[in-house]
């Protein structure tokens, strides 16, 4: 979920190195099994100094693929390099760390002219809204580290081969439809589909000091936040830096531009009982998927009678986990875990409680 954030970070600095003529390579996960820190599509920027922006791993891979990184932009051709942290020390680049997974990463020069055009693109696809894919050739005889978008718009850009181009879109678009990062062979070319799906919208009810720490840690997992309350002088982004939008509004307002999709998720926290039974009223009629209520249950069981609610399976309140939260920030970080395992379709335990790898669907 943060995928789409942390990319366009990195595409922004990206673009700002390339401007000021400064060399840079791109490290990708492109393919894990077992237990691996992070997912396929994670990113590691890599300037010439060597200063460095993302992350691919807790830290055990970083300073290697740093370093293949300056022989990348040396020879001015992309590696692929296979990690396997294993505990046995005599593999092939084995690590040794016992964490029984194994690691792919491409690293790519990403500041040549090539490469800049496709970023340009992706920027341009990342301020959008919608799902899309980049295709990177990973192996082949020819075209490495070629990168083309597949949106709902169709392909930017070109592999050089026009029959493989529209194999590569075909694949694109089915992978799209699937939502998951994945390496697929197409002819005699192996490719990585980086896919992007546009991040959940928090909607927050509610700009007192207690949102505060919520919209900050929603955004730092990879919501987007907007936030709502009808006192203007609550809604500024000196207050919400990490907000994508204020809006001054009641709930009986035309609140028409508010996104109230199946991909939207509320936490209404006025403080007032009369505000927060009109927004609950409102949300339950959309189709929003979550609607967590901050405040004792009865007072929840109130609000849900006074609205006639029926379906009420969506409805979190009080919201957040049980995690024995005391306080604004410890109660933001227990409803952005309840938001998180909603999101992902989990029933909250303890890891160690789970079988398999922690990834694993």
């Amino acid at each position: 979920m943060k995928h789409w954030q942390e990319t366009t970070r990195i595409v922004d600095r990206i673009l700002t190195v390339a401007e000021s003529g400064i060399p840079a390579a791109l490290g990708t996960v492109v393919h894990i099994e077992g237990s691996a820190y992070r997912r396929p599509g994670a990113k590691l920027l890599i300037e010439e100094s060597g200063e460095t922006l993302g992350g691919i791993s807790g830290g055990c891979l970083e300073a290697d693929v740093r370093d293949v990184a300056m022989q990348v932009l040396r020879a001015g051709r992309p590696r692929l390099r296979h990690y396997d942290t294993g505990s046995d020390e005599d593999t092939v680049w084995g690590l040794g760390l016992g964490c029984n997974g194994t690691v792919d990463v491409f690293v790519q020069p990403i500041t040549t002219p090539d490469a800049i055009q496709t970023i340009e693109g992706l920027r341009g696809l990342l301020q959008g809204d919608a799902p899309f894919a980049v295709s990177t050739v990973i192996e082949g005889a020819r075209g490495l580290g070629r990168m083309v978008s597949i949106s709902g718009a169709g392909m930017d850009g070109s592999t050089g081969d026009g029959d493989l181009d529209r194999s590569v879109a075909a694949t694109g678009k089915e992978i799209v439809e699937a939502g998951k990062s994945t390496g697929r062979r197409v002819d005699d070319h192996r490719f990585f589909f980086d896919v992007f799906l546009p991040p959940p919208w928090l909607l927050v009810f509610g700009a007192g000091d207690d949102a505060i720490p919520l919209v900050e840690i929603a955004a730092q997992v990879g919501f987007r936040p907007l936030v709502v309350d009808h006192r203007s002088g609550f809604l500024s982004v000196r207050r919400f830096p990490d907000a994508f939008r204020l809006l001054n509004a009641r709930a009986h307002d035309d609140v028409a531009t508010l996104p109230l999709g199946q991909h939207s998720y509320a936490v209404v926290m006025n403080h007032s009982l009369v505000h927060d039974r009109e927004w609950v009223r409102h949300l339950l009629a959309t189709e929003v998927r979550y609607v967590g209520l901050l405040g004792p249950r009865d007072r929840t069981e109130d609000i849900l009678q006074q609205v006639d609610a029926t379906n009420t399976d969506r409805v979190y309140g009080p919201v957040g986990l049980d995690l024995g939260a005391d306080g604004p920030e410890q109660v933001a970080l227990s409803v952005v875990s309840e938001l998180l395992a909603v999101c992902s379709a989990r029933q909250p335990r303890h890891l160690r409680d789970r079988e398999g790898a922690i990834h694993a669907g």
